[in-house]
């Protein structure tokens, strides 16, 4: 079996059990997963502050997981500590954000980002920058209600992505929009059955992006034997 580790840089065990159930339906068999939750920080990360401070628990918690795991994925979009935590791990490591915004620039799509988080707008535009997509990316468009709040209430979280959804594609011209953020796991996968335009959950980009790359290095292993 291939082991998967999945860090929440949040204090939230409830967002750590969600994001981990989301992230096995997607599993194929032979894999597993284990989720783990930041000892100290937020319970959801609202800006740059909280973003770049999450960076130190989350090289901590790959290193607990790196015993036991094959592959690591960081559930916060932004992907604090990523680079860090690949190089010191020496696992396959990746991010919601980074490999959302991959899939969704894939074959040069305009994508845009549905959130929650104005504070972090910058970032999401910084990481496009850093990954070669900016071109492609049309911008965030955020829900009106606070953050925290929104995420304490399903229906009306899944009802304020929608209506920032569809302004990425109605008025910014994106032919696929991310659902960006780890803690809106739950709300990305509904809007992904309940629109006819496309839609990305990041946590099912980040563990097929991780899946792919664990099979493809265990061939080349078995192929060097």
């Amino acid at each position: 079996m291939k082991h998967i580790g999945l860090i929440n840089p949040n204090t939230s065990r409830h967002t750590t059990t969600m994001m981990t159930a989301i992230a096995r339906s997607y599993l194929p068999d032979g894999f597993v997963i284990e989720g783990l939750t930041a000892g100290c920080g937020v319970p959801m990360i609202l800006n740059d502050t909280e973003l770049a401070a999450a960076a130190d628990g989350v090289v901590e918690m790959g290193r607990e997981l790196a015993c036991r795991s094959d592959g690591l994925i960081v559930c916060a979009f932004g992907d604090p500590g990523l680079e860090r935590l690949a190089a010191e791990t020496g696992l396959p490591s990746t991010g919601i954000c980074q490999a959302s915004m991959m899939e969704a620039a894939a074959g040069g799509r305009r994508f845009g980002i549905a959130t929650v988080t104005p504070d972090l707008v910058e970032s999401f535009a910084a990481k496009a920058r850093t990954l070669g997509v900016a071109p492609l990316f049309t911008g965030t468009r955020l829900t009106e209600e606070d953050p925290l709040r929104l995420a304490a209430d399903p229906a009306a979280l899944l009802s304020a992505l929608e209506i920032a959804a569809r302004k990425c594609f109605e008025e910014d011209g994106a032919e696929i929009v991310i659902i960006g953020g780890g803690p809106l796991g739950q709300a990305a996968d509904e809007l992904q059955r309940a629109l006819s335009a496309p839609i990305i959950a990041p946590i099912r980009s980040a563990i097929e992006w991780l899946v792919r790359t664990m099979e493809t290095e265990s061939r080349t292993s078995t192929a060097q034997r």
